[in-house]
């Protein structure tokens, strides 16, 4: 037999091509796990070549690294087909680990048919030699190599099905399993070889006609390790660009769910708002009428929450809705649907069979809400008025119900607050007579229906007039004159109230260019700003182009914004008045003594005047209390360099008393009501101390 010989260098770097190559197995394995459609087929396709080429270069540099004392070569078809073998088997592989689950017996059986694989490709290998007479084997040794490629086979197919998901630290553990991998792969193909006897006088028959052996193994390798490199380098910078793009998937899913929760919930409750409580609501009429079942529609409004929002800024107010927000959840079934719809107003949606049971839920919110609340220092109590309508009964579609269930609130509200109420058929009247009344209202300004009555304000005690204020009223043509206090908080409600600012700017303006025109050039025009006017983008265009328009000089013009509209945002509120102050206007602060004014805000706000509410006046002569706080805010007024307005004096008694404390102006029934621009003046002319003045 002759004696055979090996390359220990070829050796050493038949083992390191095995070890690669297993990693890049074990890497391919993960890539085909974690990829999709075409994409997991590609990569199958491209991990089988590389796989396969590194496991038949391990095998064939090893092969290289043999020598006996004979030519010897290799025949290129046969060892095509060597090759050919490697990458199917690496292709049968890959697609064994890509499954989901990889039970034992499938284990077993990948394991017999991969080893045989790849047994069969060494075998084969050596068969391209073409050797005569044929290479023996040892039976025993030959046997144990192919126990070899089995039991590898099936370590192998094990350690990559169990490491194909990415983590962290999977390449450290891949790097280890290759090692074992690459060395059984070793150890199966040097055992093979030492099976093979060659024969003394032995011819390779593809030494001449066969693939020469002088700078094969070179190319072998560099080949391989480039097709390897480049294999591992895709799959590197593929994960991580499908990692980039899982990424920023996750962070566009977090950023859309984040969106559609904010477009279905209240900002501040983080209650469902209206729009998701419009779909609940279509939801529960349609399982209704399925399933022949009713449930409860509740409309709650808080009681006395404007004087708190007023009296301690709106950022308490807040505070105190999403408490109360929080006690109505905690006092509701998980099942039941809160929403919140409006400033302080809440519906329910709650799965109840009849109205005695709503009547006992509303009844527990009551207990709850009316509780004290503790919020931002201040211990504050609020109640609610809750109306009730069943479905089915009391509404056949859902802006029905909700409109029957407001009714019913607003009827709570009317029998004295702190109560609930069911819908009954009576309470349409008025609701249909709100409704009318604000068709009405939008047509009103086009019908030129509303009209200005002036009120004179006149220097204490008794005068001269120093100006008018313009109160608006509605000349309804089938109601008759209706006052303020009617339509004002509807107009609020519906949006109109800013139109209707409008005209009544306009229209002031108009007047008090008609009066300086007939000589009355010390009159001031004061007019009343809603909250919605004054927060408007335009208020201060429309304030210049008013004045524009009827040829007006500013300083006749005096705007009043009540004490709580004022320091709703006192920072915003600084810079439209400092805009208002700068153009030339007169800033008064209405109803003032009823908010809550920080004296820090107030000393900067660019006013003129402070007037007091009429709710002080009134019991002026009798209540003390009431007499220090005019006495209060008189002398605030003076410091403060501002002229002081009293409202509302409709006695002698209160006439001198205000006039001793040093009230500058004032205003109210004991010295003239509003009335028409043409009554006023008629009114005006007879009066005493307008002698030599008019």
């Amino acid at each position: 037999m002759f004696d055979g010989s090996y390359n220990t260098s070829l050796v050493l770097f038949s083992l390191v091509v095995a070890i690669l190559a297993s990693y890049t197995a074990l890497d391919m394995a993960g890539r085909i796990t974690t990829a999709e459609g075409k994409s997991a087929h590609w990569w199958l396709a491209g991990g089988s070549g590389a796989m396969g080429l590194g496991i038949w270069s391990m095998h064939f540099i090893g092969m290289l690294a043999f020598s006996l004392p004979i030519p010897l070569g290799y025949d290129a078809l046969i060892t095509l087909l060597s090759l050919l073998i490697a990458i199917a088997t690496s292709a049968f592989a890959l697609w064994l680990v890509s499954q989901k689950e990889l039970p034992w017996l499938r284990l077993g059986c990948g394991a017999l048919l991969m080893g045989t694989g790849v047994a069969g490709m060494h075998y084969t290998g050596m068969a391209a030699m073409r050797m005569t007479p044929g290479i023996r084997y040892i039976p025993s040794i030959f046997c144990l190599s192919v126990l070899i490629a089995i039991v590898a086979s099936g370590v192998a197919l094990w350690i990559a099905f169990r490491l194909r998901r990415q983590s962290s630290q999977v390449w450290l553990l891949r790097a280890g399993a290759g090692v074992v991998m690459g060395c059984a792969i070793v150890g199966m193909h040097y055992t093979g070889m030492a099976a093979a006897q060659f024969p003394l006088g032995s011819a390779c028959g593809a030494a001449r006609d066969g693939v020469s052996i002088g700078w094969l193994a070179l190319v072998i390798i560099i080949v391989t390790l480039a097709v390897l490199a480049i294999a591992l380098i895709i799959s590197v910078l593929d994960l991580r660009l499908e990692s980039r793009t899982m990424a920023l998937a996750i962070s566009l899913a977090e950023a859309n769910q984040e969106l559609t929760h904010l477009a279905l919930h209240d900002n501040l409750t983080k209650l469902p708002n209206r729009v998701l409580f419009e779909d609940r609501l279509d939801q529960a009429i349609r399982g209704a009428d399925r399933e022949k079942t009713r449930f409860g529609l509740m409309f709650m409004d808080l009681d006395g929450f404007k004087a708190i929002n007023d009296a301690y800024g709106h950022h308490t107010g807040d505070l105190l809705l999403v408490e109360v927000a929080q006690r109505i959840v905690g006092n509701v079934r998980a099942q039941d649907t809160i929403a919140r719809v409006g400033g302080d107003e809440f519906v329910l949606i709650t799965n109840v069979g009849e109205p005695t049971d709503a009547a006992t839920v509303a009844d527990k919110l009551l207990r709850a809400i009316r509780e004290p609340f503790q919020v931002a220092g201040h211990e504050l109590r609020v109640s609610a008025s809750i109306g009730i309508a069943m479905y089915p009964g009391n509404g056949v579609h859902q802006h029905e119900l909700l409109t029957n269930a407001d009714a019913a609130m607003y009827h709570a509200k009317a029998l004295g607050r702190n109560t609930s109420c069911f819908f009954e058929v009576s309470m349409n009247a008025n609701v249909h007579e709100q409704l009318q009344l604000a068709q009405d209202l939008r047509s009103a300004l086009e019908r030129r229906e509303l009209i200005l009555h002036y009120q004179p304000k006149f220097e204490a005690p008794n005068g001269p007039i120093t100006g008018v204020e313009a109160l608006v009223r509605w000349a309804h043509p089938t109601r008759g004159l209706i006052p303020p206090d009617e339509f004002i908080p509807l107009a609020e409600k519906t949006g109109l109230i800013v139109p209707l600012d409008e005209w009544v700017l306009n229209e002031a303006c108009r007047q008090m260019r008609e009066w300086r025109d007939a000589g009355h050039t010390s009159w001031t025009m004061a007019v009343n700003l809603s909250a919605l006017q004054f927060s408007h983008a335009r208020l201060v265009e429309t304030v210049r182009e008013a004045l524009q328009r009827h040829a007006l000089e500013p300083r006749c013009l005096t705007l009043e914004i009540t004490e709580s509209t004022a320091m709703r945002d006192a920072d915003a509120s600084l810079k439209i008045l400092q805009q208002l102050h700068d153009m030339g206007v007169r800033i008064s602060i209405d109803d003032f003594g009823t908010g809550y004014s920080s004296l820090l805000y107030l000393k900067r706000l660019p006013a003129s005047e402070l007037k007091i509410d009429r709710g002080f006046i009134r019991d002026l002569a009798h209540d003390t209390e009431d007499a220090a706080i005019v006495s209060a805010i008189v002398a605030l007024g003076q410091t403060l360099n501002l002229k002081i307005v009293a409202e509302g004096v409709e006695t002698e008694a209160q006439q001198q008393f205000l006039t001793r404390l040093g009230c500058n102006s004032l205003q109210g029934f004991l010295l003239g009501r509003p009335m028409p621009a043409a009554q006023f003046i008629e009114t005006i002319s007879q009066i005493d101390v307008l002698d030599g003045v008019a």
